[in-house]
């Protein structure tokens, strides 16, 4: 499934995500604006909501490979929490990575063949 953003947006769109947040997992807690604090579980879960779903608009014939790599993104930012010495590293948050993962593949599959059937049905995009 692709919607009508070239290729090219969605793939800069998915690594600038990585890298924002990245940037923010490895903050001090203090540096994290206050506006984007909320209940930890959910963060983690949204943010990796939305990481699936551009990951998988920007390369949509790799998913097991977009799927599994961030997973062990999720990993890679609690361990590195683990080495900073003001975060902390949490098997739970990743857990809610992973949570917000399958959310967004699921969504997208289901976005797919929803598309799928609109198509063979006949009924065109607008």
């Amino acid at each position: 499934m692709t919607m009508k953003l070239p290729r090219t947006l969605w793939i800069v769109a998915f690594w600038a995500l990585v890298v924002l947040t990245t940037v923010m997992s490895l903050l001090p807690n203090e540096q994290v604006p206050s506006s984007l604090v909320f209940w930890d579980k959910a963060q983690h879960t949204l943010g990796f909501v939305a990481l699936a779903v551009l990951g998988l608009l920007a390369y949509p014939l790799a998913v097991p490979k977009v799927l599994i790599g961030l997973l062990l993104f999720g990993a890679g930012i609690e361990c590195a929490q683990a080495l900073t010495g003001w975060r902390q590293g949490d098997v739970l948050d990743w857990m809610a990575d992973a949570v917000g993962i399958a959310l967004g593949a699921g969504g997208w599959g289901l976005a797919a063949r929803i598309r799928q059937q609109l198509f063979s049905a006949g009924i065109s995009r607008t």
